[in-house]
């Protein structure tokens, strides 16, 4: 995960996701842009565990929650594709999506490009936090 918060929020961020770790018990390697409050969280899970990949998620969840409540964003750098897209509503407004929606839709009125990465359509899940690994 790519998150960003404002740069007086990092040490809290930091230590934020140390206690996640610890709560877990996953590891996380955190590194970034400590001058811009960018954090790359690398949570490590075996995927051949499906209960450790589920609390993954839940953690996952977790972070995105403060990262927003602190001021900050869900993507620094890489933006929110399918990984983060079910989680989109917890920074931005149904106004902004249907505002997102609609440049899309004026852009790219066929919906050719990047099907799905964003707005999914019914049914698509992030690939990245499966209820089962494969």
């Amino acid at each position: 995960e790519d998150i960003c918060v404002p740069r007086d929020k990092l040490a809290e961020m930091l230590s934020f996701l140390e206690k996640m770790s610890k709560d877990y018990d996953i590891p996380v390697a955190n590194f970034g842009h400590a001058g811009d409050g960018n954090i790359h969280v690398n949570i490590l899970v075996n995927e051949r565990e499906p209960e450790q990949f589920t609390r993954a998620h839940r953690m996952v969840e977790e972070i995105f929650r403060q990262t927003v409540a602190l001021g900050g964003t869900l993507s620094g750098e890489h933006g929110i594709g399918i990984t983060k897209s079910e989680f989109l509503r917890m920074e931005v407004g149904e106004r902004e999506l249907k505002l997102m929606r609609d440049l899309k839709r004026l852009f790219d009125p066929k919906g050719i490009l990047n099907p799905g990465k964003i707005f999914p359509t019914r049914g698509m899940t992030s690939p990245h936090f499966r209820t089962r690994p494969s």
